[in-house]
């Protein structure tokens, strides 16, 4: 007689008998696999008293694919149930280690760690991190705080299966970009306040085709030139800001960041966020490619909210007029939209405007199909008066001149 199929359910056909008041000798017949089907409908802190039940829970238990819910370590209590999880719930799918293990307790220190850190913390209990390379499943892992981790930790960069790492506010954490070669899956990268992550912004290239949002904010440390992450086909969020990162927005080709929805570029980038030019004749042509990087992207939003300056050590600088209520020089550069046409001008913290670089062709006013951007041209066109017929800023002797003219009138 063939032996008898085991039963096999569905998910959420293990959730709807997960609800239910079973009988008892039903539950006992149940397989360790349907077991642990219906324990993955939990969260790990429930599947962990479970498990406590009988030996075939606790061996149902290792091998439940625990849901995407997040278990938080802050505490050695949370430390401890964590370190057992490494064993009882070796599927755990997503972490988040949370500033220190508690007062008096710290993790064990990394490789070449700071030495002050860890002469102030010498006599703390310590706690093995490198637990947490038990769990082979995980697929976001978030590391957060302080002080919690001095030096280097290799075997936090080896989960195969990780699609999600966040890494933020770690002071004494030293890692290299290059160490995210461990995560072959990896969709989301953001990294915030690292200041011992260091390396090259082109070792992402590795992961080029999983990629798909890169966040690197204040890691002063982190070099390369951004256009080395240019052909990543999937990448659609790219935030360099507070890098060191550089580079040339006018280097950007017609097949370069195709899919980009959110894009911002350290101020070390010519033309990125908040960058200073050195010369006035510099900026049409930024101007110009970035334009033309809106348009293949189809999306004029890209860059509405970022500004420019003219640098204070450029030679075309010049200082503001003796009399304080004439307008201030105009050495900002925004970009500006009437309705669906794009331009850029300069203007100064005041509000006083040069005249608009435009980008776009004027609408055409025979078939009346823009009245609205019309509309709208006018009233942005009204905001210009001290520097009417000025599409630049005025030399410093031109400067001075409409300056002598407004103090006399």
């Amino acid at each position: 007689m063939p032996p008898k199929k085991k039963t096999k359910l569905t998910r959420p056909q293990a959730a709807a008998a997960a609800d239910e008041e079973a009988d008892p000798a039903v539950v006992e017949q149940l397989d360790d696999n349907v077991i642990a089907i219906i324990f993955g409908c939990f969260p790990p802190e429930d599947t962990m008293r479970m498990r406590g039940v009988c030996k075939k829970w606790r061996d149902a238990a290792k091998t439940t694919i625990v849901p995407m819910a997040d278990f938080g370590v802050n505490s050695v209590v949370n430390y401890r149930a964590m370190a057992t999880m490494t064993t009882a719930l070796p599927n755990l799918m997503q972490l988040s280690i949370n500033w220190g293990p508690g007062l008096f307790h710290k993790y064990i220190d990394g490789e070449d760690p700071d030495e002050e850190l860890a002469a102030e913390t010498a006599t703390y209990t310590p706690l093995d991190i490198d637990v947490i390379s038990n769990f082979r499943k995980l697929r976001r892992l978030n590391i957060h705080g302080g002080y919690g981790l001095n030096g280097r930790y290799p075997t936090l960069f080896n989960f195969p299966l990780l699609e999600k790492l966040r890494i933020s506010l770690c002071c004494n954490f030293k890692w290299e970009l290059e160490m995210l070669s461990g995560f072959p899956l990896l969709r989301e990268l953001n990294v915030k306040y690292n200041r011992f992550l260091r390396g090259d912004i082109g070792s992402l290239n590795v992961l080029k085709h999983t990629l798909k949002k890169v966040k690197i904010f204040d890691c002063n440390n982190v070099k390369g030139d951004f256009m080395d992450l240019a052909d990543c086909p999937r990448l659609t969020v790219l935030n360099l800001d507070h890098t060191s990162v550089t580079g040339d927005v006018r280097d950007i080709g017609e097949n370069d960041f195709l899919h980009l929805e959110y894009i911002v570029l350290p101020k070390t980038v010519i033309g990125g966020w908040d960058y200073q030019f050195q010369l006035i004749s510099e900026v049409p042509s930024v101007m110009n490619a970035i334009y033309l990087w809106m348009r293949r992207n189809r999306d004029r939003e890209l860059f509405s909210d970022w500004r420019w300056y003219l640098s204070r050590d450029s030679p075309d600088w010049y200082d503001g007029y003796h009399d304080l209520n004439c307008p201030d020089h105009p050495f900002t550069v925004d970009f500006v939209q009437a309705r669906s046409r794009l331009g850029w001008q300069w203007r100064n913290e005041d509000g006083d405007f040069c005249e608009i670089n435009w980008l776009d062709p004027e609408p055409d006013r025979i078939c009346d199909a823009d009245t609205s951007s019309t509309r709208s041209l006018q009233s942005i066109q009204e905001e210009i008066g001290f520097y009417k017929g000025h599409y630049h800023p005025p030399t410093a002797e031109e400067y001075n001149r409409l300056c002598d003219e407004y103090s006399e009138d």
